[in-house]
């Protein structure tokens, strides 16, 4: 039997409905997800609205008009004719749809996430490679990394998933290369599209230097620390008594760690020229850590390190607040000596000195906003 005109106007009136639902799809996914509806899917979209209907179309011709040439040759062409139609209509819609998609995400002010999301790494693919720089600096104020592990990395490129922001993808980059490289500090800058732009690393201070205060000094000496003693407990150093002398106290001193019948000990630098090696008896006392101790602990352990800058005349920091400075301002010196956490509001000046707290990166743009700018020098005009 012919096709009728009411059954091409019903394949025609699908075909459009696959059109339309591939577009809303395509224009939902690029909203939802900020990406192209896979081609895949929208094929399998648009042929389910086709399958639907002729599904649908058969079974109520059998059911309510009990017709059985479903498989005549005229029913079979017409069915295969839709489909392709369908198939051929399926790429323009995606297309349409996506673009439609894209002009939704502009009209809502979100096709780059700004502010406190941060922006998008415009990525090509559906991975972002950050290619290290061939020159990896060294970030001051640490010790330097081995120069094989800068050979290593220098040029490296590293593989990462889509959808990260700048700032995620930083992060991704420091961890990747504290876990994988053994760095202590990373201090990167990426560009837009992912590029590194500039690479220092350092090394994570080892041993117990950088907690020791100014005239103090450790030392390893034999004794049997109590039981309940650990590093950070104060205690007393006895010498032991002998035939011809009674036990003695001979120093004050705090435990930073022990080994067996080795206990190293920091105290006065003089006391630990006399004690360094020698056999002794420890009495814990009770004893709460100080604020320098437990601060220094923390920074130890942290990312954040604390950098000392000056205030240059005419540099980005003169005339400005502690408010503008990057990091977290934990004390100022001035004209009126040094006070701790100054007030956001106060004013800055060409000669006060700040102590900030802020990671390697943060810090390195810190120094360089109280650095003046250099002033190239006057030419003489030629004669």
């Amino acid at each position: 039997m012919p096709v009728s005109t009411t059954e091409l106007a019903q394949g025609g009136g699908v075909i459009l409905a696959a059109g339309v639902a591939v577009a809303v799809l395509a224009a939902a996914f690029r909203w939802y997800f900020r990406q192209e509806l896979p081609s895949g899917v929208a094929l399998l979209v648009n042929v389910s609205v086709v399958a639907f209907y002729l599904n649908t179309r058969v079974a109520l011709g059998q059911a309510i008009a009990g017709r059985t040439d479903v498989l005549s040759l005229d029913a079979v062409v017409f069915n295969l004719a839709v489909f392709g139609a369908a198939l051929l209509v399926a790429p323009a819609a995606r297309r349409g749809g996506d673009r439609v998609g894209v002009q939704i995400l502009a009209a809502t002010g979100v096709r780059e996430l700004e502010g406190d999301v941060g922006r998008l790494v415009k990525a090509v693919g559906r991975a972002v490679a950050v290619e290290l720089p061939e020159e990896i600096a060294d970030i001051e104020g640490y010790d330097p990394v081995a120069d094989d592990v800068k050979a290593e990395l220098a040029g490296k490129t590293l593989i990462f998933p889509r959808r990260l922001t700048v700032e995620e993808l930083r992060e991704r980059v420091v961890t990747r290369l504290k876990d994988d490289y053994d760095v202590g500090y990373v201090d990167v800058e990426l560009a837009d599209d992912g590029t590194a732009t500039y690479l220092a690393l350092g090394s994570r201070t080892a041993g117990i230097g950088p907690t020791l205060p100014p005239g103090t000094a450790a030392v390893g000496v034999h004794a049997d620390p109590p039981n309940a003693a650990g590093p950070g407990d104060l205690v007393q150093v006895w010498q032991p008594s002998t035939e011809t002398q009674p036990a003695e106290r001979v120093a004050t001193a705090e435990i930073r760690a022990t080994r067996e019948d080795t206990v190293t000990l920091s105290l006065d630098e003089y006391d630990a020229r006399r004690l360094a090696g020698g056999d002794y008896r420890l009495l814990t006392l009770p004893y709460e850590p100080g604020a320098d101790r437990q601060f220094a602990s923390l920074l130890r352990a942290a990312d954040e390190t604390m950098v000392v800058v000056t205030v240059e005349a005419g540099s980005d920091l003169d005339g400005a607040t502690v408010a503008t400075v990057e990091g977290t301002v934990v004390a100022f010196r001035g004209e009126a000596g040094v006070s701790a956490i100054p007030s956001a509001s106060r004013p800055l000046a060409a000669g006060d000195t700040l102590y900030v707290v802020a990671r390697p990166d943060v810090a390195r743009r810190v120094d360089a906003a109280a650095a003046a700018d250099e002033e190239p020098a006057d030419e003489s005009p030629s004669q």
